[in-house]
C-alpha cells in the first residue's frame, strides 16, 4: 500500500501534467482550425505581436502574475486559457482517483483531452475536425487491445452504434425536412466516444447530451435568442455526456436496470 506522502506526491504530479498538458489544448483549440500549426511557430500576442516569453507561458500561475494582460501591450488575456489549463488539471486528478494506478489512468487522459478540445472548438466555431475525431477513433480501439477501459469487441460496437444512431438521425432529419440537422462530424465524435467507452458509453452520453441539449435549446428559446430553425454547437453536450459517461456511467446504467 502506497504511503500518503507518495499518494499526495503523485496526484500533485497528475494536476502539474493536466496544467501542462491544457495549456497546449489552448493552442490547439485556437489554431487546428485556422489549419495552422500547434507546434511552430511559438505563440505571440495577438494585440501586439510579440513572442510570449517562457516566463508568460507558465499555466494559470502566470495569468495572475500578469493580471490577465499582455507583459507588452496590456492586451487583455481571455479567462478562458487558466480555466481549461485548471479543468484539464482537476479532470486528471479525477481520473487517476476513479481509476487508480493503473493503464486505465493515462486513456482517460486522452479521452478528457479530446472532450475538452471537440467541445471549445465546436462552441467557437460549429465544427469538429476530422483531424482530431478521425485519429481519435483509431487511438480510442488501438487503447483496447490491452483491454484498459472496455475491450475491444465492446469499442467496435461502440463504434458501430455511436455513427449508426446519429447517421441515420442525419439521414431522417434530411429525407423529412430537406436539411440537415446536425453534421456529420458529430457522428464522428460519437463513434470515438464509442471506441473509448464501448457501445454502453455511447447510450450514456447520448442520453445526458440529448437532455443537456435540451434543457438549454428551451432555455434559450424562452429567452428569445433562438428559435426551432437554431442550431446549437451539439458537440459542446457530447463532450459533457462523455465526460459522464466516463466518470459515472456504470452507475448510472445500474440505476436504470434497477429501475427495469
Amino acid at each position: 500500500m502506497l504511503q500518503q506522502p507518495l499518494i499526495v506526491l503523485i496526484v500533485l504530479y497528475a494536476g502539474l501534467v493536466g496544467l501542462i498538458v491544457g495549456s497546449y489544448l489552448n493552442v490547439v483549440v485556437y489554431r487546428l482550425p485556422l489549419g495552422l500549426s500547434t507546434v511552430r511557430p511559438r505563440s505571440r500576442c495577438p494585440g501586439c505581436g510579440n513572442l510570449i516569453q517562457a516566463r508568460d507561458n507558465v499555466p494559470v500561475l502566470s495569468f495572475l502574475l500578469l493580471r490577465g494582460r499582455c507583459r507588452h501591450c496590456g492586451s487583455r488575456i481571455s479567462w478562458r486559457y487558466p480555466l481549461v489549463e485548471l479543468a484539464t488539471a482537476g479532470l486528471f486528478v479525477a481520473c487517476l482517483f476513479h481509476f487508480g494506478f493503473s493503464l486505465q489512468t493515462p486513456v482517460a487522459w486522452i479521452f478528457t483531452g479530446l472532450m475538452l478540445v471537440l467541445g471549445l472548438i465546436d462552441y467557437d466555431h460549429m465544427l469538429l475536425p476530422d483531424r482530431l475525431t478521425l485519429p481519435g477513433i483509431a487511438v480510442g480501439l488501438a487503447t483496447q487491445l490491452r483491454s484498459p477501459l472496455v475491450g475491444l469487441v465492446p469499442a467496435l460496437a461502440g463504434v458501430a452504434l455511436g455513427a449508426g444512431i446519429l447517421l441515420a438521425a442525419w439521414g431522417l432529419w434530411k429525407v423529412v425536412r430537406h436539411e440537415e440537422g446536425m453534421g456529420l462530424g458529430d457522428v464522428k465524435m460519437l463513434a470515438l466516444i464509442g471506441a473509448f467507452l464501448g457501445w454502453q458509453g455511447v447510450l450514456v452520453t447520448l442520453l445526458c447530451s440529448t437532455l443537456g441539449g435540451s434543457v438549454v435549446g428551451l432555455a434559450l428559446m424562452r429567452l428569445g435568442s433562438h428559435d426551432m430553425r437554431s442550431r446549437l454547437p451539439f458537440g459542446v453536450f457530447l463532450a459533457l455526456g462523455g465526460l459522464a459517461a466516463l466518470f459515472f456511467g456504470e452507475p448510472l446504467i445500474a440505476w436504470y436496470a434497477g429501475l427495469l
